[in-house]
């Protein structure tokens, strides 16, 4: 049996619906984008939302619209995809990289405030596989230091923190639309935001600054000379692209559902399997289960030579969330993360998906089993 790691959740009418929505003209950024940011702004809480390119374009421009720029630093998990410190990097601004909770792999609000300087300008916490982040002392320290607060939500569209929608928070929200993710635009980002101001400001930079949208221009009965007060860039959705949004939005709360049947599954079946830990689920939220990434613990295989060996049987899997900080790109920071690097080491991804069948997902625990057990016997 070959099992997929992962696939977008798609039910066959999302190329029709495509096909409309060229069939209209529209095909770069117009009236579907807007749409879709409506829709998108309702489900997560927010007052707005604002399309992008993809997350990381996201992010920067979040980061950019709140003031971070050259000579400022902002705090990060290095437990994270290098996106959310190349987001602070393509500001001009330095990542400082913090630990993370052993137990969430988010970053442990105890670990920010000794990082804080005079040169610190936001703090921009990962909801980590689609587990928020303990949000609260999060926003009371940001508060405290006169700090902004960007969320780096790519995996948490759906997630929940103490009853509250990720994306209802704090400002600015960044979530992903890659087709990894929950749901997909192909690729795609979206900034959930909750300032009317930003949202506009966000709208403007994110095509080179302009100050009246192509959709404005195209629908006007007078002639419309464009200006560029400041300088922005090209970080625009298609009208495509949110036409497949709506339809995953539409299949959301099904996507979520079995997502979290699928990793109920998994726990279940790990509690029969010595040397792997399940993922820690702590009673404040209500994550999307993104991904599910198990630990490994005294008496298991290495961990890469149990993915080889999965591999070998029809089993892809993923390492555990990459440290940023031990990657060539950010070697220069010398930063020591003592849980962040275990977590890396110790930890891989299985297969999850909207659409993972029971056949598939009990090949995948009988042959973990089967490792581990060999290992433990050795």
């Amino acid at each position: 049996m070959q099992v997929p790691f992962s696939k977008p959740f798609l039910r066959g009418h999302e190329g029709a619906r495509v096909a409309e929505t060229i069939a209209t003209g529209w095909v770069s950024q117009g009236p579907r984008v807007r749409e879709f940011e409506t829709a998108f702004a309702e489900r997560v809480g927010a007052l707005d939302a604002v399309a992008t390119t993809n997350c990381t374009t996201a992010l920067q421009l979040a980061l950019y619209v709140l003031g971070v720029g050259p000579g400022d630093e902002v705090i990060v998990p290095s437990l994270s995809f290098i996106a959310t410190a190349n987001s602070v990097w393509q500001n001009g601004a330095t990542p400082v990289f913090a630990d993370v909770d052993p137990r969430t792999y988010n970053i442990d609000p105890q670990a920010i405030e000794p990082l804080i300087t005079s040169r610190t300008k936001a703090i921009m916490p990962v909801h980590q596989l689609g587990l928020p982040a303990d949000m609260d002392p999060i926003l009371a320290l940001a508060e405290r230091h006169g700090l902004a607060v960007v969320e780096d939500a790519a995996c948490a569209i759906g997630a929940e923190y103490r009853g509250r929608r990720i994306g209802s928070l704090g400002p600015l929200a960044c979530f992903s639309l890659h087709p990894r993710k929950v749901i997909t635009t192909g690729e795609g980002g979206m900034i959930a935001v909750n300032d009317p101001a930003i949202a506009a400001r966000l709208r403007t930079l994110r095509q080179h600054a302009m100050d009246v949208s192509d959709l404005a221009r195209h629908g006007a009965k007078d002639v419309i000379i464009e200006s560029y007060p400041e300088r922005g860039w090209n970080h625009r959705m298609t009208d495509m692209q949110a036409t497949l949004g709506l339809c995953q939005l539409e299949d959301l709360e099904f996507i979520r559902d079995e997502r979290r049947r699928l990793a109920d599954r998994y726990t279940a079946a790990l509690a029969g399997i010595p040397s792997i830990e399940p993922p820690f689920d702590p009673d404040y939220a209500d994550r999307t289960w993104q991904s599910y990434a198990v630990r490994l613990v005294d008496g298991a295989p290495d961990r890469d030579t149990l993915m080889r060996l999965l591999l070998q049987d029809g089993v892809p899997t993923r390492r555990g969330v990459m440290a940023i900080h031990e990657e060539a790109a950010y070697a220069d920071t010398q930063a020591v993360l003592p849980a962040t690097e275990d977590v890396t080491r110790n930890t891989l991804m299985l297969p999850l998906f909207a659409g993972l069948t029971d056949a598939e997902q009990d090949h995948v625990i009988e042959r973990l089993a089967a490792h581990v057990a060999a290992a433990v016997a050795a």
